[in-house]
């Protein structure tokens, strides 16, 4: 919440609040502590006034004893829900607004953080003042959304109403710009993907923000976005039923607001557009000293874009600062933009950006660590001994975690892979996509380019690669192909959710130009299929390793046991695991099952291609990845039965069963994905 007063036209002014750190301790007994603290404060009880003070005007006298009331009533250190009987300890101020202070608020008995804001009620006796405030309040808790202030509880006592909601530590983008003056154009990214999903969420539900700016986006601890400050949030009115109200922060209103002719969804992503050049130049596209002059800017939509931003970053600010509500892009066509689809976009960002720049382009510290993994493996004792010496630094120091932030897998998407030694193949080869009945679209565009591949057994003078392991992959494009070419068109993913305990792959890294594919699975086995065609794979216990050279052919060890000849590939195995654990977001949000009478899973194959990522497992499991809109699908076999899941771009995921897609079909973007993984498929026999 910003500091600013609401009068008749409704503005806010943006301004950070203090730059207070708050955090949350863990304590054995949280009410205790707090407790005991408040018990030992001083008083104070120096209540001289100067002759100075004594000679004010009563006005002034009856203003500070308002003042007075006002915070002794606000800030009582022990809040107590008359209607749950819980208690709290009210903390450091958070921030401020026109009718509100947001305070730290610790539940005493289970040391929970809250972020209260609390209403007097003497700012809000007028009828009008609390209708606003119910309003808020029956708006914000039926909202649920991971990029969403959630909205907990709220009470109220004869002095106050209290709204209890979700602690980000990190305060809000407000305060990280302030810290950086600027951000790069990754974090930007990284940042707006997260706002653009909770705003449609609310658009979705028809419900407008009408206040988006820099202070209404809270960081939590993991450094998560999340939108919040409800309080001009309206529910969307058809065009000739719009409220003419002029309400929000000043350099971010719109055109159509100023002219009075209503809040709509373009409205909002105007709002994201003035939102995208502050993060960027850090400052507002239309400030200038003087508020009508900013206004007849904003009117007349005239601002500055300087060429120091890329390409894709000015068009995108440009379309979304349009005159004209009607030419701005919708959300989902945001996200389309080539400043999306063409630029880096960082699945994390490390604590440390709230106060200083990332650096995206150092150089790789994992292909330092295999130099030295190399030199160790083959030399001699000295080197050995510096190796694990340097592999137990990597597991002590924390900030090893951010510099290796860049991921492999994106990093090498980007290279030019035919052109390294160690490729399994060539690259650059293209195949056809197949023919599917109602297709009326132009076939190049699911055309698959390949870039690098692996196998199990590829190096095997019996050529498994052109035996069994088709075997498996034919039997999946039966399936796949037979759902597709009788499937009927829908518009919507079948609302069948079904309970699942298959594996999937949650992380992966592709160093395939050394060493292999790595992968971790979602019962947080790690493995690697090698560029010799052999695979290991390392358990859940960290200490038993499972070796295939051929397809159902297994050898056990444990890692304190290593045969001579695998101590290489070993350490190349932990490596990874450990570089997955430590710096890889999982993919979505499949609970992860473990039963212990199915067989172990281990990648057959693997494909790579411009677009997605394809993995092939023992069992007949296919997995397959698109890289720009970070949405998967799991093909796999339970009971003599094929689950599809989908998981989308927000890392959601959906299961049914394939029975039900072959009656009630499927959504065309999640059709167009099963097909390009069927030529995906169909290309590994090439």
């Amino acid at each position: 919440m910003e500091r600013g007063g609401r009068r008749r036209i409704k503005l806010r002014t943006e301004a950070c609040p203090s730059p207070h750190r708050v955090s949350g301790r863990c304590m054995d007994f949280p009410g205790m502590d707090i407790l005991r603290n408040i018990a030992h404060q001083p008083t104070n009880n120096n209540s001289k006034m100067s002759e100075q003070a004594l000679n004010k005007s009563c006005e002034f006298q009856k203003k500070k004893a308002d003042e007075h009331t006002q915070v002794s009533t606000e800030t009582s250190r022990i809040i107590t829900d008359s209607t749950t009987g819980k208690c709290y300890s009210r903390g450091k101020v958070l921030g401020k607004g026109g009718f509100a202070k947001c305070y730290e608020l610790t539940d005493l008995a289970t040391g929970k953080v809250y972020a209260a804001k609390i209403i007097p009620h003497s700012r809000v006796s007028k009828p009008h003042q609390r209708e606003k405030i119910d309003r808020e309040i029956e708006l914000h808790k039926a909202l649920h959304h991971k990029h969403i202030v959630h909205f907990y509880q709220h009470f109220e006592d004869k002095d106050n109403i209290y709204i209890l909601l979700e602690y980000c530590s990190r305060r809000s983008l407000a305060h990280i710009l302030k810290a950086r003056k600027v951000l790069t154009e990754p974090e930007v990214r990284y940042y707006l993907r997260q706002i653009v999903s909770g705003m449609r969420y609310l658009h979705e539900h028809e419900i407008l923000h009408r206040d988006l700016k820099l202070g209404n986006f809270f960081v939590s601890e993991s450094m998560e976005l999340k939108v919040g400050d409800f309080g001009l949030a309206a529910r969307l009115e058809p065009l000739s039923n719009r409220r003419k109200t002029i309400c929000g922060t000043p350099n971010y209103l719109s055109p159509e607001v100023l002219n009075k002719q209503g809040h709509g969804c373009e409205s909002d992503v105007w709002a994201l557009g003035c939102v995208m050049y502050t993060m960027l130049l850090g400052r507002p596209p239309f400030e200038t000293t003087n508020l009508k002059e900013t206004y007849r800017c904003i009117k007349e939509a005239r601002y500055s874009l300087p060429s120091t931003l890329s390409l894709p970053a000015r068009q995108l600010i440009a379309s979304m600062l349009s005159r004209n509500p009607q030419d701005r892009p919708s959300l989902e066509e945001i996200l389309r933009h080539e400043f999306f689809s063409q630029g880096f976009t960082p699945d994390r960002l490390s604590a440390s950006c709230c106060h200083s720049a990332p650096d995206f382009h150092i150089s790789s510290p994992a292909k330092s660590f295999f130099k030295k993994a190399a030199a160790a493996l083959f030399g001699g004792k000295k080197e050995k001994a510096k190796y694990y010496e340097t592999l137990s630094k990597l597991t002590r120091e924390d900030d090893e975690i951010y510099k290796l932030r860049q991921d492999l897998s994106k990093a090498v998407i980007s290279q030019k892979s035919c052109k390294q030694e160690d490729k399994m193949t060539t690259a650059a080869l293209a195949v056809k996509p197949i023919g599917l009945a109602n297709e009326d679209r132009p076939q190049d565009q699911d055309t698959v380019h390949m870039i690098v591949r692996g196998s199990l057994g590829s190096y095997s003078t019996e050529c498994l690669e052109d035996s069994t392991t088709s075997n498996v992959a034919e039997s999946v494009v039966s399936v796949l192909r037979g759902c597709l070419e009788n499937m009927p068109e829908a518009d919507d993913f079948p609302k069948e959710n079904q309970e699942s305990s298959f594996l999937w792959v949650t992380k992966w890294v592709d160093y395939s130009n050394k060493y292999g594919f790595g992968y971790q699975l979602s019962d947080h086995i790690v493995g690697v299929l090698f560029n010799n065609g052999t695979h290991m794979s390392l358990l859940a216990d960290g200490k038993t390793v499972h070796y295939y050279a051929e397809l159902g052919q297994c050898s056990v060890f444990s890692t304190t046991d290593v045969p001579d000849r695998f101590i290489a590939q070993v350490t190349i195995l932990k490596y990874f695991a450990h570089y997955m654990e430590e710096n890889l977001m999982d993919g979505g949000d499949l609970v992860s099952v473990t039963d212990a009478s199915s067989p172990r899973l281990y990648l057959l194959q693997w494909l790579k291609s411009d677009r997605a990522l394809m993995m092939l497992f023992n069992d007949g499991t296919f997995q397959v990845n698109f890289y720009q809109d970070h949405t998967k699908i799991i093909l796999c076999s339970q009971k003599q039965e094929y689950l599809l899941t989908y998981i989308n771009e927000e890392r959601v995921s959906t299961t049914c069963n394939l029975r039900t897609l072959l009656t009630s079909g499927c959504a065309a973007e999640l059709r167009r994905r099963m097909e390009y993984s069927l030529n995906m498929l169909l290309q590994q026999s090439k």
